[in-house]
């Protein structure tokens, strides 16, 4: 364990704390500061030379600010003869600017892809990528994680959930998690069709599958302004739902998230840690709940340092197919 180092962010402090505390081991002496001119500072505190390296850190808001310190964080370790660096990365930001859907724009995740690279990275680790074929961007090794053990394992202990369960994707492109999740816990699938009118407004006008008198489980893989969270559970209160509730990896509530979450027919928004929660959070306190990923980060951490699967880990909840 002594070849192993862990270094985090700020944008992760927390989540670090939990992990080092997992795997009983120190944070790595490393620290960030500011220039007066807004210039990002990263300096190594301790000896890498040699050692197997991660750094943490999710690219959260403000999002260049957190990525140019996870990139000049991998340059500081590369240029101190660290051995492997694995850029640990829960919340990948850019993610969504996975393709051209019209002319003349980016393909920005593919780009930050390249800046990892240049850096000096040797891997990289995420949890649930938006469209996982940004693990086609990288020539490195991607170790994938999921974050839905640890929130069907919290939603198994809620006995009152699991009856009459309908598993609810708000919108077509999320069919497949939302099957996968109705197979672990054993209840039925309904599919919203949702028609977005703009980046923060959609649309939802029917329901595919039936909701009437059931717990309406609502899964994605982030809330960013709740728009389609929203709209989906309005229409299922209206279709009888007898309780609603959302779960998501990353929550990124930004906009007009809080207040129409706080105005929400949903009795419960199950997260998880991959970016803190905080004050920021305090218009729905009653409502969100955070899980801990620190766990699931910590094994997949300490598996590839040991040269063992990652996918091992996700075994029991995919029935042996990953």
């Amino acid at each position: 364990m002594d070849q192993m180092k862990l270094f985090c962010g700020r944008a992760s402090r927390t989540l670090g704390d939990s992990i080092c505390a997992h795997l009983d081991i120190p944070m790595g002496q490393g620290h960030t500061e500011l220039f007066p001119d807004g210039e990002v500072f990263v300096k190594i505190e301790e000896d890498v030379r040699g050692r197997d390296c991660f750094v943490l850190q999710s690219t959260h808001h403000p999002v260049n600010a957190h990525l140019m310190e996870l990139l000049i964080y991998i340059d500081c370790l590369k240029r101190a003869s660290a051995k492997r660096i694995t850029a640990v990365i829960p919340y990948f930001g850019y993610a969504r600017q996975d393709r051209k859907d019209e002319g003349r724009v980016p393909i920005t995740a593919k780009l930050v892809a390249n800046l990892l690279t240049t850096a000096g990275a040797d891997r990289v680790m995420a949890m649930d990528l938006h469209a996982e074929q940004i693990q086609g961007f990288f020539d490195m090794p991607v170790d994938h994680l999921h974050a839905a053990p640890v929130i069907v394992d919290y939603l198994k202990e809620q006995k009152n959930v699991q009856e009459g369960l309908v598993v609810v994707s708000p919108d077509v492109g999320n069919v497949k998690m939302a099957n996968a999740y109705a197979n672990w816990l054993g209840g039925d699938l309904a599919i919203i069709d949702k028609r977005r009118k703009s980046g923060s407004e959609v649309v939802s006008n029917n329901i595919i599958g039936e909701v009437e008198g059931k717990t309406a489980l609502m899964v994605d893989d982030m809330i960013s302004t709740a728009g389609t969270m929203c709209e989906a559970a309005r229409l299922l209160k209206e279709r009888g739902a007898k309780d609603i509730i959302a779960a998501c990896t990353h929550p990124v509530l930004v906009g007009l998230a809080m207040e129409r979450l706080a105005e929400a027919p949903i009795s419960k928004i199950i997260v998880s840690d991959s970016i803190p929660c905080g004050p920021r959070c305090t218009p729905i306190q009653d409502k969100i709940v955070e899980l801990s990923t620190a766990e699931l980060l910590g094994e997949a951490i300490l598996r590839v340092h040991n040269n063992e699967s990652v996918s091992s880990l996700f075994r029991k909840h995919s029935g042996g197919k990953r």
